[in-house]
């Protein structure tokens, strides 16, 4: 007995070691910093930006569609009866929940790169405003970082004022990602979306509007500051109808976000991608970022590069129900003049030498 009991004392004494130099091996292992903390928490909220947005709508279609063949398909049907129903509310002022606007991911998010916002002139309450968003980038940080979340702080800048931002229509036909962007302020680029919250929310209402579009986006690449804009006048005619102010906005940093590879005009690689853009609304481009582990691999996070969005001088837009080639092509000049002169005033400031140039196609 006395052998047995000695034996049991000798193995709790050495359990007893061991798990004293595991928990003192466990203490000398260095916590991680606030820092790497802060870092570790703004790299997950690019991460869930990035899947939302490329990944959210298609997995929801495709989930929904395989559930239609199970047990559960009264969830998708009840669903798909829902998006009937409700279809028409993108284009009518859409489910903005403005909680979701201060999410503090979104804070993470702007420290990220970081993002910041410059107002350079007042935006009176009284009237509407267009706002176009420059350049297109890949994935439209800065336009999403600004007019989305409230993270840059447009609201305190722009008291009285709204902002909101367009995209593809055919984003609102996606499952599930639909309430996603409602959610947040987001509208469909359409005349009848952008005439609804010009017409029908009263005045102190901003809509951003990313000009450029996807073709746009087939240009993008660092050093390189190209605008699809010559014969983008829409955006001018709506202003006009609604009487609502142009308002220009540059995104100084969006193409340094990612690196792509740019193919030639005239090239078979070129006719595809103008062709997925006419079909679909986009165009499929060939870029990469950083990975998720190292900013030395290749993935689909941006790079952290800094993005300062420029909100300039508002052009003054006079009501014209049914306005003129003429008219419409004068206040496009205007626009143009005031963004080339925003361009100009703060190239040097954020990033861009002197004798950069800003090149309008």
């Amino acid at each position: 007995m006395k052998t047995i009991i000695a034996a049991c004392s000798q193995n709790l004494s050495g359990s007893r070691a061991s798990i004293q130099t595991a928990l003192r091996t466990l203490l000398a292992v260095p916590w991680p910093s606030q820092r790497d903390v802060r870092a570790a928490l703004q790299l997950l909220a690019v991460l869930q930006w990035v899947l939302s947005f490329l990944l959210l709508g298609t997995v929801s279609l495709l989930l929904l569609t395989y559930l239609l063949f199970t047990s559960l398909w009264l969830i998708p049907v009840l669903y798909l009866a829902w998006i009937i129903f409700d279809w028409d509310t993108p284009e009518k002022g859409g489910r903005r929940l403005p909680c979701l606007r201060r999410w503090t991911v979104w804070k993470h998010f702007r420290d990220y790169f970081p993002v910041k916002l410059v107002k350079t002139h007042d935006l009176s309450p009284s009237h509407n405003y267009i706002i176009g968003s420059h350049p297109h980038g890949i994935l439209c940080v800065g336009a999403f970082c600004n007019f989305i979340t409230g993270s840059t702080g447009f609201e305190e800048l722009f008291p009285g004022i709204r902002s909101f931002l367009t995209t593809l229509a055919g984003n609102f036909r996606l499952p599930v990602f639909r309430e996603y962007l409602m959610s947040g302020g987001l509208f469909p680029v359409t005349r009848r979306a952008i005439g609804y919250l010009l017409s029908q929310k009263g005045t102190g209402n901003a809509v951003a509007i990313v000009i450029g579009g996807a073709a746009e986006s087939l240009s993008c690449r660092p050093g390189v500051t190209t605008l699809i804009l010559r014969n983008r006048k829409g955006f001018v005619r709506m202003a006009l109808r609604h009487g609502a102010f142009l308002v220009p906005s540059f995104s100084f940093g969006e193409n340094d976000l990612f690196r792509q590879v740019v193919f030639e005009e005239g090239s078979w690689m070129r006719s595809i991608q103008r062709r997925f853009q006419k079909m679909i609304g986009f165009a499929p481009c060939l870029f990469y970022g950083r990975g998720l582990t190292s900013c030395r691999s290749r993935g689909l996070l941006p790079y952290a590069r800094p993005i300062t969005t420029v909100v300039g001088e508002p052009v003054a837009v006079p009501k014209v129900d049914n306005p003129s080639r003429e008219l419409v092509d004068r206040y496009h000049e205007l626009y143009i003049r005031a963004l080339l002169k925003l361009f100009h005033e703060n190239k040097a400031k954020y990033g861009l030498s002197e004798s950069d140039e800003l090149h309008i196609l």
